[in-house]
């Protein structure tokens, strides 16, 4: 099977992102948290050693994801990310001492089964190495507009679920284009080496716009429920993703009647996600604490 090792990488990377998260948020939870950001609180995360396993969770896991993207179609790659929820709300119940309830089990069934489907209606083949320059111009411009329109529109509601489904989504569009530059950067390493990688202009693009991305996701969780933006960003990210994959560097996904089942795929992959959102397990681990909160054990 062509895309296994692109498979197995990126499950790979999506357990350590979901490891990152539970790491993360144990180690916010034994510091005091309070209004305003303070130089303090980091300085206090730095002595948590889960904390500190949570962000070498997040760099094993960037490169396990580099990895994919190299074996394999952003089409494959991508969508295999909506499985961090799942991953980690099981490492949640393990480390937290939570216990995964009936609902959880659902949803992560639900979506693991949707991506399943999906992928094996989809059967996304590889496309060409690296994109032209026109072609980055076009998904460029037209995913940083939308990334730009959605932000500004986020402004413009209050705190609630369209000010938070903005943001999330906005923050979809940006973890797609991280991956799309991410995997061409790759490309280079694979041409011309180390130097033609740090030469590389998309080098520098997906770390800014990953960047841009983690801090639109801090204000979509920020801003209003999960239910409102977690379906946003599960989905929104594969699909984005799958566009760039198609557009950009020219893979290939079936159609005509493939698409039913393609559908039915991501609708399960939606529900599940919605399911999830409702959980929780998963706003707990994944949405901050409210300023002023006491830091729980």
């Amino acid at each position: 099977m062509r895309s296994f090792p692109a498979l197995l990488f990126a499950l790979l990377a999506a357990a350590g992102n979901a490891l990152a998260i539970v790491l993360q948020r144990r180690a916010a939870r034994t510091v005091p948290l309070t209004p305003g950001l303070r130089l303090s609180l980091f300085a206090q995360l730095l002595r948590r050693k889960a904390w500190l396993g949570g962000m070498a969770a997040v760099i094993v896991a960037a490169c396990l994801q580099a990895l994919a993207l190299s074996q394999g179609a952003m089409a494959v790659v991508q969508p295999v990310f909506v499985l961090e929820l799942p991953f980690a709300l099981l490492l949640g119940g393990l480390l937290l001492g939570r216990k995964v309830t009936r609902p959880a089990w659902r949803g992560a069934v639900c979506i693991a089964a949707g991506l399943g489907l999906a992928l094996a209606a989809a059967a996304p083949s590889p496309g060409t190495g690296r994109p032209p320059a026109d072609r980055w111009v076009i998904a460029l411009v037209c995913c940083l507009a939308v990334i730009a329109a959605l932000a500004a529109t986020a402004l413009r509601h209050p705190e609630g679920g369209p000010r938070a489904l903005c943001f999330g989504t906005a923050a979809a569009v940006g973890y797609a284009l991280t991956a799309a530059l991410m995997k061409d950067a790759t490309h280079a390493w694979q041409d011309g080496g180390i130097t033609a990688f740090f030469l590389s202009w998309q080098t520098y693009g997906f770390a800014v716009v990953g960047v841009t991305a983690l801090f639109l996701l801090e204000n979509a969780m920020q801003s209003g429920p999960l239910t409102a933006s977690q379906p946003a960003l599960t989905l929104g990210d594969a699909l984005v993703s799958l566009a760039l994959g198609i557009t950009l560097y020219e893979e290939h996904v079936r159609g005509g009647w493939w698409i039913l089942p393609e559908a039915l795929g991501a609708a399960l992959v939606l529900y599940g996600a919605v399911t999830l959102s409702r959980v929780a397990l998963a706003r707990d681990l994944v949405a901050p604490d409210r300023p002023g909160e006491p830091a729980r054990p």
